[in-house]
This record gives structure tokens, sequence and C-alpha cells, in this order.
């Protein structure tokens, strides 16, 4: 599909630089591989960086085997094979680009738990739209809280997109309707539709999601074009956790990694992809609306392998 939002040409100096450091300098490879201190030092800077148990044992399996047959020997030999394996798990299938509908609308529907960001994620979101020329409707289907829908209205005004609002208390899944009413309308390129922060362990609002969802669907065909999830860096495994939940939901076809700025563990974004297969296609990088960028793998590997 066509890309819908474009790389930076510069990505901010040292973005990636506190991801976390692997150590691998010191380990020792002995007769017939690494020695077993070795892998388990290993193993434990993973876990910690929240790479996750699958990541972590994939990672720590291919090091073993090529020390194993002698086809790594010193920390810089052992360095590279994790990188390779780090990009082999990060390009295995998934889009990063985010999708384009052949015509407009083009409909992101975005979800995620409380206190994750997501009400500021989708302004820096129609904020980047908009700087690339497109034209923006913002749609908030939270009908309960007040607070929340008047500050995204605010966010949206402030980076000239349309707003749509739906009555207080009203159902959720009818402003997500009239939004893409609105959008076909007027010929809107890009529909973002905010749902209200829920938690993943209350049935009854995962049921009012998977109703705006089927709503979508059916009101505009393909639609929606991606369903992105805002998840919090910081919060390590319970972002897996998260998304394993929303994903009997709603097809979660790519995440927004908010606060990755504020996080010394960013192996979560290898957890998120080697357990649900799932991309991380945009990260957070700090409160402004310039600070969301298109995830960079690569950038992303030379923070973590870099010399």
């Amino acid at each position: 599909m066509a890309r819908l939002f474009k790389r930076a040409p510069e990505r901010k100096k040292g973005l990636w630089r506190r991801v976390v450091d692997l150590a691998l300098t010191d380990v020792r490879v002995v007769a017939g591989g690494m020695d077993h201190e070795s892998l388990e030092a290993l193993e434990e800077s993973l876990l910690a960086a929240d790479f996750g148990v699958g990541a972590t044992l994939r990672l720590v399996g291919r090091v073993e085997d090529v020390a194993r047959r002698g086809k790594a020997r010193g920390g810089t030999a052992l360095r590279e094979t994790l990188r390779e394996e780090v990009r082999s798990i990060l390009s295995d299938g998934g889009d990063t680009e985010l999708a384009a509908a052949p015509a407009a609308p083009t409909v992101y529907l975005i979800v995620g738990v409380n206190g994750v960001g997501k009400t500021t994620s989708v302004a820096k979101l129609a904020h980047h739209l908009r700087r690339e020329g497109r034209s923006v409707m913002v749609a908030a289907a939270d009908t309960f809280r007040a607070g929340a829908v008047e500050q995204l209205e605010l966010w949206a005004r402030r980076v000239g997109a349309e707003f749509i609002r739906g009555q207080q208390g009203g159902d959720p899944a009818s402003v997500a309707f009239d939004a893409i009413d609105a959008a076909v309308a007027r010929n809107t390129e890009v529909l973002l539709i905010d749902t209200a922060g829920r938690l993943h362990t209350n049935r009854g609002l995962m049921e009012e999601l998977k109703k705006i969802d089927r709503v979508v669907r059916r009101r505009l065909p393909g639609a929606p074009h991606e369903t992105l999830m805002v998840l919090d860096a910081t919060v390590g495994q319970n972002a897996v956790r998260q998304l394993e939940t929303f994903r009997q939901a709603v097809e979660v076809s790519g995440i927004i990694l908010a606060k990755l700025d504020s996080s010394a563990r960013g192996g979560i974004v290898v957890s998120l992809k080697e357990e649900h297969g799932i991309p991380v296609k945009l990260v957070g990088t700090g409160e402004g609306l310039d600070d969301l960028q298109v995830f960079d793998a690569e950038a992303f590997l030379e923070g973590i392998f870099g010399e």
C-alpha cells in the first residue's frame, strides 16, 4: 500500500542511545561454546531490558549455537550475531508503514488503556499528517469523559484538523459512524477515531470497542485501514499482556509506542514483535507535537548494538 506517513529526513541525535546496553564485550567463549556464566549474564541482561522470555530464549539460543560452532568468538562477533537475529525478528512480516486507502478517507482506529498517552499520540499523528499537507479529521469516540474530549478538541484545533464529537453519554459507535459520514462528505483524506481509554480487564468496555469496530467496518468497506494500539514503553511486559487482550477484541495492525524517550528498556519493541507479530509503527519520544517518529529499525539496532 502507499505510504501515508513519511519518514523524517533526520532523526533526533542519540534517540536510541539509552535503549539498552548489552555489555557483550565481557563475554567469554570457551571450547565448545560460551561458558555458562556468560550465557546466564546475557539472558539476565535481555530480560532486564524487556526483551521478554520468547525473544530472550531465541536470542540466547542463537548466540550459543554460533559460539558452539566456532563461527563467532569474542564480544564484537557475538554482538553482530545478536544484531542480525534482532533484525530478523523485526523484519519478519508486518509492514511498518501506515496503510493508506485507495480512496479517501483512510480511517485509523486508535485504542489503548488509560494513561498511556493515547490522546496526545492522536494529536501528534494529526499534526504530522497536517504538516504533510493532508486534510485530517479527529473523532472523539469517548462520550463519557468530557474533559478528555475537550482536550482532544483543543489539540485538533491547534493542529488544524476538523473535529467531531458526540453527545455526552451517547453511543461511541454512533460517533464513529457519523465521523465516517462526515469524512466521506468532505472528502477528508485521513480520519482518526480516538476511542476511550479502557482497562483491558473490563469486559463491558471491551465489548463496546468491538461494537465500534463492527460499525466502522459496516459503514466503510476496508475500514479501519489501521487499528493502532498505543502502548507505554515504561510498563514493560504489561504492554505485552495489554496487547494480547485487545487483540481478542479488535484486529490490531500496529503499535504506537509512547514514552520510549523515558525508557532504558527498549527491548519491549522486540518482545511485542516476537510474541505477537505486531510491528511498532510509530514511537513517541517526548511531550511536544513533533515528538512522534516513524519507527526506524536500523536506528533502533544501532542504539542497542552500536559501539
